[in-house]
């Protein structure tokens, strides 16, 4: 007669189960309610582990079927064992009776992802693949053939040691260490229990794709986020796989909040006389943009349209708006002729008369220059173009393009 059957009716069997049934039981149980395989099963697959952590151990065994749980614990007649991980598997909180212990939780991976702006735009599915860690099917995610859980001796399952290091004559410091005779994992498995499936290592590597669905709307920087997709291991939850979208510059629209902003060049006659310019969007639909006679476009005015932005990310309807930046198309040198141009004068406003009398004024020459490559006058230097006029008797000090009054 045993103290307690709770464990064996976790795994399905009677409390003279043999190990290999017990094994057998556990594998199947593990296998079926295994969080990669159902979600919504993490509390049952952590009864299941810790069940068969106790039930497998012999003497953790022989000591549970005397005096239950609390003979695990420490109590009378029974050697005291650390149980705070079987209790904190089992009903989600300490052996010391305290508040929900924290579960622990593996490192989430973060993958950049780069998109277009008429992605975000349109919409659009991608395949990730990568490779991650799953808990090995053979052994359970135990890394023994038995099932058996294997605590490493020299650190106790804690994965690091703790050691005392000099750090001056008579003064130590205490620090700790990963576990060489384990590598940092907690436990050692003997050579002829090890799960030939993946080694020993409780885990095996395999491809996964997961589809990204970039969502109408989204904005760089944005993040997807795939729960529990990261590399698993053996009594840790799975840490998430994180997609970061990283948007590609444009070359003609930007991008600010909902409102989607762009340069516009317009020809001169639009410009004066009014007219229509085609713009084309990012998904590839057109545009007309008018130009009303009789209102004259300067260059730098913008234009609004309504409703032409980005969408709105998790709405079916609203959008931002297109703000158009305008500039004018000037005709090139070679348009000019001298009937052309005193037709088109006569039909312009007249500009102001210039008095060459007017006192202190004086005529001068100017170039074309590329404002990007010019390099600046320093002062206590004196351009080339002030060198000429000093040889030609030009006036000392004139800066060209600067009229001074």
């Amino acid at each position: 007669m045993v103290a307690d059957t709770k464990f064996y009716d976790v795994l399905g069997v009677s409390p003279d189960v043999s190990e290999g049934d017990l094994r057998r039981a556990y594998r199947r149980l593990a296998l079926q309610y295994h969080p990669d395989k159902n979600p919504n099963s993490e509390d049952k697959f952590k009864e299941i582990t810790a069940a068969y952590e106790v039930l497998s151990d012999p003497e953790k065994r022989e000591v549970y079927d005397r005096y239950g749980l609390k003979g695990l614990e420490g109590g009378p007649g029974g050697p005291g064992v650390d149980v705070s991980d079987i209790f904190s598997q089992m009903f989600g909180f300490s052996a010391g009776g305290g508040g929900p212990a924290a579960e622990r939780r593996g490192k989430s991976i973060q993958h950049r992802l780069r998109v277009t702006l008429t992605d975000l735009y349109k919409g659009k599915t991608s395949r990730l693949s990568l490779r991650r860690s799953v808990l090995c099917g053979g052994c359970a995610g135990s890394g023994s053939k038995s099932g058996q859980s294997y605590k490493c001796h020299t650190c106790n399952g804690r994965c690091f040691v703790t050691k005392l290091h000099p750090i001056g004559p008579g003064m130590m410091q205490q620090i700790q260490m990963e576990c060489t005779a384990c590598m940092g994992s907690g436990f050692t498995v003997p050579a002829a229990d090890r799960c030939p499936e993946c080694d020993a290592k409780r885990v095996k590597t395999e491809p996964k794709t997961l589809e990204v669905h970039i969502e109408p709307g989204m904005q760089d920087e944005q993040r997807i986020t795939f729960r529990g997709e990261a590399d698993q291991a053996p009594g840790v939850l799975p840490g998430d796989v994180v997609i970061i979208l990283d948007q590609a510059e444009h070359p003609v629209f930007k991008r600010k909040g909902s409102d989607l902003i762009m340069n516009l060049s317009i020809p001169l006659s639009v410009a004066l006389t009014g007219g229509e310019v085609e713009i084309k969007h990012l998904d590839d639909h057109g545009l007309f943009l008018s130009f009303p006679a009789g209102q004259i476009v300067r260059p730098g005015d913008v234009k609004l349209v309504p409703d032409e932005g980005m969408p709105t990310h998790g709405r079916s309807h609203g959008r931002g708006n297109l703000i158009v930046f305008l500039s004018v198309d000037f005709p090139p040198p070679t348009w000019y002729n001298p009937q052309t141009a005193e037709k088109l004068r006569a039909l312009l406003p007249a500009p102001a008369k210039v008095d060459h009398n007017k006192p202190n004024f004086y005529s001068v020459n100017s170039e074309d220059i590329d404002i990007d490559n010019y390099h600046f006058t320093q002062p206590g230097t004196s351009s080339a173009a002030h060198d000429d006029d000093d040889d030609h008797g030009g006036r000392h000090g004139a800066v060209p393009g600067c009229h001074q009054s």
